[in-house]
């Protein structure tokens, strides 16, 4: 059965009762470009009920289970180069952006970036060649050309390309000295003031932007590699997720620290979809060791604990399961910060790991030996791993399984005990019952007493 799955949406839903999803279809839909009209702002801020289910609908019906694995497309939130897959849109009140026009600037791809930074000098430039011209034409100086006798406020001007070529030479401090503002008119003293102090905020913010575009540290994330898998194995005697982290630079980073995020879509009990909930990987900050010194390749790990999301996964629900891990590692870049202070400019790099690149039962290679005095980096084992016996159970599992051993060993422990306690002498006239001794009185009562009988 290939058509519309009956539980989407349900005719008649019972009150009081959650609608139940299967786990595969926990994830967000991958709806393709053609389908993603333009909606209205009303609709798109006020999505009706029938718009809801149709949408819940449809997010069912793309990670049906008819649907084989190997069709079903992927859609990553965070790629392996450490690119968010995410897009902005119906953004309803642009102007905040104009109030940061700073970091506007600054995010622009350079070549918008260099079509700001030439529209700004030639905008105020035909701007103040044409107040330049207005002036001499309503002054009169363009009809007064060669005249000895004129006292002209703006000389050798006689029309708006000579107005622009003052203008550009005022604003760049050129002074061929063929045009220039007299002190006939007071105008024209303050235009060539106010352009001077525009022409300076302009030199200011563009040299700033442009300074600050080219001195990112955006690809410093470059020459900072993740391993291209992670592994579960077990780490002294406890099931771990380690990935490999390392650098290429001899110019080390600055108080390097590591994150890790788990993306999985969840059904809370009330019925909420949460289609992206972002959940903590702990990597060691409780004791310090998410903070690199990352001179080395090293192996980052976290232990599968009761407090881990992936506490009762198991190898075999790791197939069935659909989820992505985001790594972050962040620091500052040497080159650019203070040893003494850890301050400077911060580099962040950024990659993910969905549920079919972790390998159950396997180890990352050493790729570090000691030759001639010196520890030696292989990075063409950066990758590498070879197979370990793992047991396929989920933490929890394991456990409860200790646990019970545990229980069992001490529970034998104590009868074993019990067992080779040595039993009581006994006196002059006492008998002994069942490695007890009683009173001499106590036995003949109790060899008196007739037996009972118990109904069957």
């Amino acid at each position: 059965h290939r058509g519309r799955p009956s539980w989407c949406p349900p005719p008649t839903p019972q009150e009081g009762v959650p609608r139940l999803y299967p786990l595969h279809a926990l994830s967000v839909a991958n709806i393709p470009n053609s389908s993603r009209g333009k909606t209205s702002a009303r609709s798109s801020t006020n999505p009706t009920p029938e718009g809801l289910q149709s949408r819940r609908c449809k997010l069912l019906e793309e990670d049906s289970p008819m649907v084989q694995a190997g069709k079903r497309q992927r859609q990553r939130y965070v790629t392996k180069v450490g690119k968010c897959q995410v897009n902005l849109g119906n953004i309803q009140d642009k102007k905040r952006f104009l109030s940061d026009i700073f970091t506007t600037i600054v995010d622009l791809k350079y070549r918008w970036f260099l079509f700001v930074f030439m529209m700004c000098y030639i905008i105020t430039w035909v701007v103040f060649g044409f107040i330049y011209f207005f002036d001499a034409w309503v002054r009169g100086d363009i009809g007064h050309q060669g005249d000895p006798e004129w006292q002209a406020c703006i000389e050798n001007v006689d029309g708006f390309v000579s107005a622009l070529l003052l203008s550009v030479e005022s604003q760049r401090t050129i002074g061929y000295g063929t045009r220039m503002v007299t002190a006939n008119c007071a105008e024209g003293v303050i235009l060539l003031m106010a352009q001077s102090i525009v022409g300076s905020m302009i030199d200011a913010m563009m040299v700033g932007c442009m300074f600050v575009k080219i001195s990112r540290p955006k690809k410093r994330a470059q020459t900072l590699i993740f391993s291209k898998n992670c592994v579960i194995s077990r780490r002294d005697k406890k099931l771990c997720l380690m990935f490999r982290v390392g650098d290429l630079r001899e110019s080390h980073m600055v108080d390097a620290k590591i994150r890790a995020k788990l993306i999985k879509s969840r059904q809370t009990a009330e019925g909420e979809f949460i289609p992206l909930e972002q959940s903590e990987l702990n990597l060691g900050y409780d004791t310090g060791e998410d903070r690199l010194f990352l001179v080395e390749p090293q192996i980052i790990c976290h232990v599968i604990n009761r407090h881990s999301p992936f506490w009762d996964m198991s190898a075999e629900s790791l197939r069935r399961e659909q989820f992505e891990i985001i790594i972050i590692l962040e620091g500052i870049v040497e080159a650019t910060g203070n040893h003494c202070l850890a301050a400077g400019m911060t580099c962040q790099a950024r990659t993910s790991y969905t549920e079919d690149e972790i390998l159950w039962g396997y180890r990352f290679e050493p790729c570090m030996s000691l030759e001639k005095g010196a520890f030696q980096v292989d990075y063409s084992r950066f990758e590498m791993t070879f197979e370990v016996q793992t047991p396929a159970a989920s933490a929890k599992e394991l456990h409860e399984l200790k646990e019970l051993e545990q229980q069992e060993h001490s529970t034998l422990s104590l009868y074993w005990d019990h067992l080779l306690q040595p039993c009581a002498l006994p006196g002059p006239g006492e008998d002994v019952l069942v490695g007890m001794s009683v009173p001499g009185s106590a036995a003949e009562g109790i060899r008196d007493e007739p037996e009972r009988e118990f109904p069957a």
